[in-house]
């Protein structure tokens, strides 16, 4: 007789939580092919597991007490025999403190070197004494150059987000990122195409290139509009992913040559995320942000009429040190004339390590609360207005799921996204029926909400999904 295999040891398997944004994802992703290269296994329950990763989030104070709690309930019930080992941003930041903060993690490891996750899980394995062990490079001039084989991009049904680059040399007094990720580090044009590749491969519909600050790609890799040199390289390496969408670009940075370069390829969704932070002055100048407004307002002009139909989505910060009343109004008129199609808002929470944290006139939270109202407010009539703009024409849209009518619980509808709509920060169109999921489909709005449109399967003409095409064949033009 054979002998029976031995079972899978439980010191095989890893049990992985991500918090955070969509870089953040990316980097677990990463995290858990380097252990899956290394024969562990991924399951979906911590008690199966025997090591237990939280890869945490420490840029704002609420996900700050997301990542410790989540700690602390992963330690409170480990068994003999388990390791919690805390990932990526909080640990980069407060190292031995985390482990103060938290007693009883085995492992810190930070933002900068992810890709020696197994390695210090083998420390931990052959310790001595059950101390904790930390792994917290302070330089990350490796990234890009070490990242073990593994593909830099999280995959969410037919979406993909790749990262470019890693880090930030930008100056935000407001900002913790430098500290936390280091300074910019582009990954290598080579590889990025080729994971493109490997993704078209997949079948993905839609890339978005991520990174601290996409516009910032190609600097220390000496490259002069790097951002799109890298985007004609995916265009002709991975001809058949029907849309690519950039996030992340930082004022000032957006070039002719981009400009350009978005409006000659199909390929590249006509929407550009520029978070502007502020609309005043000087209140830019205390975030040590650009300061040129004009430019912002002849960068949009220009985009606006090079790229028809471009969605600008844009982040606004209220209530930040010093922010008086006509700072605000600024802020309100600034939005006004410049009519983004999706504006996010925050209200300032100060970052120790900070030099915002030290500022004086310190904006009292009932002020902030007020000024996000107000700021909100308006852009709801905004959105609302460019969103009943689209009723009547058509739009491709890429299916994600599936729900009900509120109206009625027997009406199937399909959740989609246009050109106009980001994953998870933006809104919806929703569809009469049940579309198939991952596809690109042609549909005509027909209603039109703050947030979401409301449509129908075209039928005037049979569904064509056509690599580099932007809209369906027999469809109107998005004009």
């Amino acid at each position: 007789m054979s002998p029976k295999p031995r079972p899978k040891s439980r010191k095989d398997k890893f049990y992985l939580v991500s918090l955070g944004c969509s870089k953040n994802t990316v980097d677990s992703e990463s995290i858990a092919q380097v252990l899956q290269q290394n024969h562990m296994l991924s399951v979906s329950a911590p008690q199966d597991a025997e090591v237990l990763i939280v890869n945490t989030c420490g840029f704002i104070d609420n996900a700050k007490q997301e990542s410790i709690n989540v700690l602390r309930e992963l330690v409170a019930g480990k068994r003999y025999g388990q390791m919690v080992i805390a990932a990526g941003c909080l640990s980069q930041r407060y190292g031995a403190a985390l482990v103060q903060e938290v007693a009883g993690l085995d492992g810190v490891i930070g933002t900068r070197r992810w890709m020696d996750i197994f390695d210090l899980i083998t420390r931990l394995r052959q310790r001595p004494h059950p101390e904790p062990l930390y792994h917290l490079p302070s330089e990350a001039n490796v990234v890009g150059l070490d990242e073990r084989g593994v593909l830099r991009a999280s995959v969410q049904g037919a979406s993909a987000y790749l990262k470019i680059a890693d880090g930030c040399r930008r100056p935000c007094a407001f900002c913790a990122i430098p500290k936390i990720k280091g300074t910019a580090v582009s990954r290598p044009v080579a590889s990025i195409v080729a994971e493109a590749v490997k993704l078209q491969a997949l079948g993905v519909k839609e890339l978005l290139l991520i990174a601290q600050d996409t516009t910032d790609y190609g600097y220390d890799l000496g490259l002069k509009d790097g951002l799109a040199h890298l985007l004609e390289a995916i265009v002709t390496a991975a001809p058949n992913i029907p849309w690519i969408r950039i996030m992340y670009a930082y004022p000032g940075y957006v070039t002719e040559k981009l400009m350009a370069t978005m409006a000659q390829y199909p390929q590249i969704l006509p929407y550009l995320d520029m978070p502007l932070q502020h609309g005043h002055r000087e209140t830019l100048k205390r975030m040590k942000r650009p300061a040129n407004i004009e430019w912002v307002y002849e960068t949009v002009g220009k985009l606006r009429a090079m790229i028809p139909n471009l969605a600008v989505r844009t982040t606004f910060i209220v209530g930040y040190p010093g922010e008086t009343d006509e700072e605000f109004e600024g802020l309100l008129t600034f939005v006004k004339d410049l009519q983004f199609d999706r504006v996010g808002a925050f209200k300032y929470s100060y970052e120790i390590g900070t030099p915002s944290a030290t500022l004086p006139n310190q904006v009292a939270d009932e002020v902030k609360e007020a000024r996000y109202d107000a700021l909100m407010r308006l852009q709801q009539g905004i959105s609302l207005a460019k969103n009943q703009a689209w009723v009547g024409k058509t739009l491709d849209v890429l299916v994600e799921g599936h729900g009900v009518s509120e109206d009625d619980s027997s009406a199937t509808l399909s959740l989609a996204r246009s050109f106009r709509d980001a994953p998870e920060i933006d809104g919806y169109v929703l569809v009469e029926g049940e579309l198939p999921v991952g596809e690109i489909v042609p549909v005509r709005i027909t209603g039109a909400t703050t947030y979401d449109l409301i449509g129908t399967v075209e039928t005037s003409a049979p569904i064509v999904i056509e690599a580099g095409k932007r809209y369906g064949e027999g469809m109107l033009p998005l004009s």
